[in-house]
């Protein structure tokens, strides 16, 4: 049975409180520390099971819940929301500080670091823009889209920001944004069918509170922004290239464009020159792996590849 403890530390943005959640094995030596960085419209304890399966392996796990997210949100908030400016810039600080507070307190075990989904973009913003300040990194959940894509979708957030309000929200550009993901598991019993091959998995999803908001303008914006930023190979390259990497998705997950993203990602950092850099997808799973109903063998081959580094 893990410990859990849950925590607020400052933003980077000045002004807001971060709420974190912490797991420790009940008793033993700690040898090692996993953070977890969540996707759009959901939140850290989400990853409870995995950070409990991680303990029973004597790791420490921590997990907070990003700018507008889970109870890092400002109360009766309608949309997801980072801020007015420096969104991304301010959540990839707050990974980094809670990088600094919990290695602070672990300082001679292994630190590893993996991100899902929107987490995923975070996280290799996170491997750019602080290179070595990890050991290990696991992509999970990610995609890699070309850069007039990205480049046309910002600049359809933009416009709609600019008339409606970046913290509102914008049915066009959150179509743009997911509005195909579901088409390709068509005739579908939800909107959401695209997360998961579990409809355990999509119903608790859809009756969990903090999990389905609305996601604002700006936060498309933002994200789209970062998007934009880790998929330049002088950034890329600009990584520690000694930190090994695993991406880890379903090759039906429409984030990942069915696997070609995702490979598209793998091959990036590649020709950037990493140096240990793995792929793994999963036949049939789509995009939440960790809680399809095989996520016993998705967690234990995560294990194994974490093993390696400690």
């Amino acid at each position: 049975m893990a410990i859990c403890r849950e925590f607020y530390f400052p933003s980077s943005d000045g002004s807001s409180r971060i709420h974190a959640a912490e797991w420790t094995p009940e008793g033993g030596e700690i040898i090692g520390v996993l953070q977890i960085a969540h996707g759009v419209a959901e939140y850290g304890m989400r990853y409870a099971p995995f950070a409990e399966f991680m303990t029973e392996h004597g790791f420490a796990v921590v997990a907070n819940d990003h700018l507008g997210h889970g109870l890092s949100a400002e109360k009766d908030a309608d949309t997801l929301y980072f801020g007015p400016r420096d969104g991304w810039k301010h959540v990839v600080d707050d990974m980094y500080a809670l990088r600094c507070r919990t290695k602070e307190k672990y300082p001679d075990v292994p630190y590893f670091l993996m991100g899902h989904s929107m987490g995923s973009f975070l996280t290799r913003t996170y491997l750019i823009r602080y290179p070595g300040t990890v050991d290990a990194a696991i992509i999970m959940g990610t995609g890699h889209q070309s850069p007039a894509i990205v480049a046309g979708g910002r600049a359809i957030a933009k416009a709609a920001g600019k008339r409606h309000g970046f913290n509102a929200h914008s049915p066009r550009v959150e179509n743009l944004a997911f509005g195909a993901y579901n088409k390709a598991f068509a005739p579908n019993r939800t909107e959401v069918d695209w997360l998961s091959a579990s409809d355990n998995n999509v119903d608790a999803y859809i009756a969990d509170s903090l999990c389905g908001q609305k996601a604002s303008i700006g936060l498309f914006y933002e994200m789209l922004g970062g998007i934009r930023f880790i998929s330049t190979p002088k950034n890329i390259a600009s990584m520690n290239l000694n930190t090994p990497i695993l991406f880890i998705s379903g090759d039906k997950d429409p984030v990942g464009e069915m696997g070609k993203g995702v490979r598209r990602a793998y091959e990036a950092f590649r020709r950037a020159g990493v140096r240990d850099v793995e792929l793994k997808l999963y036949q049939g799973l789509r995009h939440e792996i960790l809680n399809e109903d095989c996520r016993a063998v998705v967690y234990n081959d995560l294990w194994n590849w974490i093993e390696k580094y400690l």
